[in-house]
């Protein structure tokens, strides 16, 4: 039932109402012994707001709303209607002009063309995911294993006919592959209601409303709770910072800038949509509930802040109303949901974002690693004969790899508007492309930070992302996208039986150089330890197509050495240049080490080596 009293009202005019969801909006319920519906809205610039709808065929005059004492809130309630209804708020502005607008808390939306809100009930749905989400609590992620899988739901896989899978048939064909691929986390672009799918979804106009492409409300709780059953995390992107202009939208909703700045040079940005007014406190309301919505109504995982640098700064300047709602937000959502992930996708300098607030952070507990992904991608396009005068780009993200909790992404936003596929960056024929992009996400699993890769990524996709269709599965009729598949299976896996890969991350006793320096070989070779267990591995990465016999290196210790995965296994499609079971070490210092040891390095590709212990050499023997 929809709650507006004094202190709900006062909240949401102190921008301190993080549940502005259950008063405003559409809400069934019953009043004075009758069902119906009671819709709120938000409207202090209206003259007057009518509500029109199927139910009264959109004559707005037989259902007009009332102004609630002391505020800007407009409510009646309809009777003998439910779920399913579509409706529209009619707006007679300040200067007497009348304008049609969808519900900004719309639980649901009609599907496009169509711009009308949809009633919706919050809690028809019965939830089986209370293990995980007991579970969560007691998370932090920093020492565990994160690979996420970026996906449109949209464009992922279609049916027969070419039309959208819906939420259900995602979610069960989702649970069943991402575990057998190994992924932890799902991070979906964004699914609240938008009016053009070439937008991707960031151009938002429904921010409490599961856009219905895919179904409704109920239809992706059932999909966060198959996911939850089947212990994947989901991560939904969210863009706080700027909306959609359409006319059934936010935009001068009123007829004032209502969520916009009143300044056209403040309101208007570079995607052409517009910015959130943060100095006003029923904005900050709306945002911030709008966050804590998700969490609590869909028991979603983590939010991916989007565009926080659009945050951060306004015209060249620190915008310090939206850095405050930032640090709010952050100590809201951690306060109210323990062991949720809040990543921002920021590509400034700006210090502390994954600090706590109380230290002068910004309060997120994960950071895309933006500078690791270009200088990395722009590398890769560069043929090997001329890698060596840019090692630069491979080396420098170790400088600051622990300022902050960093994600590393290969998002969708590398592989669209000419950029090309990840497979199709890399130089060379037709076996180098497949070598090098098995060298590269290798590379990615060692460098410390958690992982994330955008879909089709893992097998290969020739072609950019289109969203308009499904990947090219088919691809994996063809030999060497089915080897890289199933490398990309058994990688993601070695990984998350590889403590020390991730348990140290964010440490730094968890790094280790053993040659940084070697460009004329485009060679890297590291150390990963673990701090839970008495485990490293040694990582070599060969950037170039040349083999290299009996290459020394140095190591940590007097025992013998296996090679424990090669990304150029004949397996996965490449040549097959292998190291023995027991690599005898030698007390020939390397690599101002005492001793070392001899490998063949193989070609465009990543190698992980680990020390045989005592006991693994007394149960060989």
């Amino acid at each position: 039932m929809s709650i507006i009293d004094e202190d709900f009202i006062y909240l949401f005019h102190e921008g301190r109402n993080y549940k502005t969801y259950s008063g405003l909006g559409a809400h069934i319920c019953k009043e004075g012994g009758v069902e119906g519906v009671r819709f709120s809205v938000w409207a202090p610039g209206a003259r007057k707001v009518n509500l029109a709808g199927d139910f009264n065929n959109w004559q707005g005059d037989l259902n007009p709303m009332e102004k609630i004492k002391n505020s800007a809130i407009w409510t009646t309630f309809v009777p003998g209607i439910g779920k399913g209804e579509l409706y529209k708020y009619q707006i007679y502005t300040g200067t007497g002009k009348l304008i049609y607008k969808a519900d900004p808390y719309a639980f649901y939306s009609e599907l496009r063309p169509g711009t009308a809100s949809r009633v919706y009930p919050l809690n028809s749905y019965q939830w089986n995911d209370e293990k995980w989400m007991e579970k969560r609590k007691r998370e932090a992620y920093y020492d565990k294993p994160v690979l996420i899988y970026e996906l449109h739901p949209g464009s992922w896989r279609r049916d027969k006919s070419g039309n959208f899978l819906d939420f259900r048939q995602l979610a069960d064909e989702l649970a069943v592959y991402l575990k057998e691929m190994g992924y932890t986390h799902l991070e979906l672009l964004p699914i609240t209601e938008h009016p053009f799918d070439g937008s991707w979804g960031y151009q938002t106009t429904g921010y409490f409303s599961v856009t219905s492409r895919y179904g409704s409300p109920d239809d992706f709780k059932y999909f966060v709770d198959i996911l939850h059953q089947n212990e994947i995390a989901v991560i939904l992107d969210w863009v706080p910072s700027h909306f959609c202009v359409d006319d059934h939208g936010l935009a001068q909703f009123d007829g004032t800038c209502l969520y916009e700045p009143a300044d056209p040079s403040l309101a208007y940005n570079e995607w052409s949509s517009l910015n959130f007014d943060f100095g006003k406190k029923e904005v900050l309301s709306f945002l911030l509930s709008n966050a804590y919505y998700w969490f609590d109504i869909f028991h979603i995982d983590g939010l991916r802040v989007d565009a926080v640098s659009n945050l951060l700064y306004l015209k060249g300047r620190e915008n310090k109303a939206a850095i405050e709602f930032l640090k709010d937000l952050n100590k809201i959502i951690f306060k109210s949901f323990p062991g949720v992930m809040m990543i921002a996708e920021d590509s400034t300098n700006w210090p502390l974002v994954t600090y706590p607030v109380d230290v002068g952070g910004l309060g997120f507990n994960f950071k895309w690693n933006m500078g690791w992904m270009n200088d990395l991608l722009e590398y890769i396009e560069k043929d090997p004969v001329y890698r060596k005068y840019h090692h630069h780009q491979l080396t420098f993200s170790f400088m600051y790899m622990y300022s902050e909790n960093f994600v590393l992404p290969l998002s969708h936003d590398e592989v669209v508007h000419g950029k090309k596929s990840l497979l199709n960056k890399m130089p060379g024929d037709y076996w180098q492309k497949f070598a090098g992009l098995r060298c590269l996400y290798a590379y990615m699993m060692a460098h410390p930070g958690k992982k994330m890769l955008f879909m089709g990524a893992e097998f290969g996709q020739f072609i950019e992302w289109d969203y308009q269709k499904e990947l090219d599965w088919f691809l994996l009729d063809f030999p060497m996208h089915k080897k890289l598949h199933e490398y990309v299976r058994d990688l993601n896996h070695f990984y998350l039986k590889s403590p020390s890969l991730w348990d140290a991350d964010y440490r730094t006793e968890g790094f280790e150089w053993i040659d940084a320096d070697n460009n004329e070989q485009s060679i890297l070779v590291f150390i990963r330890r673990s701090v839970t267990e008495d485990r490293y591995l040694i990582v070599l990465s060969n950037f170039t197509p040349v083999v290299y016999r009996n290459f020394r290196i140095g190591v940590p210790e007097n025992t013998y050495y296996r090679e424990v995965f090669n990304s150029d296994e004949e397996r996965y499609g490449g040549s097959g240049v292998r190291n023995p079971d027991n690599i005898k070490v030698c007390d020939k210092p390397w690599h101002n080490r005492s001793f070392s040891i001899k490998i063949d390095v193989p070609p465009l590709a990543t190698i992980f080596l680990s020390p045989k212990k005592d006991k693994d050499i007394k149960e060989k023997n």
